[in-house]
């Protein structure tokens, strides 16, 4: 969708709600300037690219990335390159990389839901 119409207060707002109702949940932002999961984990948003570049690619599991937000929502931000610095598209791949095979998300989570960028731009 469009930057700045609100994607990502009302995938907050969905999450928040979902979990209040006694779902587990996972709120997961696509967007390389890790804004999703903000207002969840009170600004204290650590990403998926900053623990692959911490960690290294061959040790960096899931657990690494998440955070425990509000109401008991898990959040995991993806983040990505420094504008005009790379593909975007990069820092999501890596993220389904360590999400694995999806069962096992849905075994561990009744929700989950996707904050996504409006497009990938990718640099040279």
């Amino acid at each position: 969708g469009k930057g700045g119409i609100g994607k990502s207060t009302v995938v907050s707002n969905l999450s928040v709600l979902f979990a209040r109702s006694g779902k587990r949940v996972l709120q997961c932002g696509c967007d390389p300037k890790a804004d999703s999961c903000f207002s969840i984990v009170n600004g204290d948003v650590v990403t998926v690219m900053d623990r692959w570049m911490e960690i290294g690619e061959k040790d960096i599991r899931l657990e690494h990335c998440l955070m425990k937000g509000n109401y008991a929502v898990d959040a995991i931000e993806v983040g990505g390159p420094q504008p005009g610095t790379g593909c975007a598209g990069r820092g999501i791949t890596k993220a389904f990389e360590l999400v694995g095979d999806p069962d096992s998300l849905r075994e561990r989570y009744d929700v989950i839901l996707f904050d996504v960028l409006g497009d990938v731009v990718c640099g040279e």
